[in-house]
């Protein structure tokens, strides 16, 4: 757990320096203690209920997207650039280790996958049977589903260890596993060997949430300090 509240503050206090846009100690003299309220702020709330990291690291990938994020982790060229940018694409996928989803996002892969009135094929047949006695057909779309059966509050590689057995909730989590590219990063971080392959997993998530975080920053007159932070001044 300690690992995981450390990754939910690299992301959110800005413990690293980011490309040219974003910079610790940027508040040095407006507000010294930015970072600080920051950093101290998460970690109380963290501390008191973890299952909220779920949630931050979501808030955090969404709103990138609405400033054009989609996709611009890719964009690193070709080669080594672009085998590096399919790592960061399974390394952020790995963000499902945490949190939930619900039923009704997933019923059509149990009941009537693509329209043939059978399961996706790619559930395990013993995980299939679990997640329909949780969603039976027609029953509440609400009932919450984790996304990581194994531990998901923990921020840990059992996530990939799913996904390799057919134990993915997501249908895009499991189609990680159809691609022989990202299939091969899967296996790296579902691999026995222990503690390395895990460390390697919650550097490279980091460094790949930092890199999107990093994406067309507002600086200058194109951003505002908001007064209320829901809303635009």
């Amino acid at each position: 757990m300690e690992g995981l509240w450390l990754v939910v503050l690299v992301i959110f206090a800005m413990a690293l320096s980011v490309e040219s846009q974003l910079k610790t100690g940027f508040y040095s003299s407006s507000c010294p203690k930015a970072e600080a309220i920051v950093r101290s702020t998460v970690e109380s709330y963290f501390k008191k209920d973890p299952t909220i990291a779920a949630g931050l690291l979501r808030l955090h990938f969404h709103d990138c997207f609405v400033q054009g994020c989609d996709g611009s982790v890719l964009i690193a060229g070709l080669s080594s650039a672009e085998r590096n940018a399919i790592r960061k694409l399974v390394s952020v996928s790995g963000a499902h280790t945490l949190g939930r989803t619900h039923c009704q996002f997933i019923r059509y892969r149990l009941y009537n996958f693509t329209a043939t009135g059978n399961a996706d094929p790619t559930i395990n047949q013993s995980f299939l049977s679990q997640l329909r006695a949780l969603c039976p057909n027609n029953g509440d779309g609400t009932i919450p589903v984790p996304l990581d059966k194994d531990s998901q509050t923990d921020f840990d590689t059992s996530f990939f260890k799913n996904v390799r057995d057919g134990n993915g909730v997501l249908e895009s989590d499991q189609r990680l596993w159809d691609d022989a590219a990202t299939r091969h990063v899967v296996k790296k971080y579902a691999g026995n060997i222990r503690g390395l392959l895990g460390l390697r997993f919650d550097v490279e998530f980091r460094q790949a949430m930092v890199k999107m975080r990093s994406i067309d920053v507002k600086t200058g007159t194109n951003g505002e300090i908001r007064k209320a932070c829901s809303k635009f001044n």
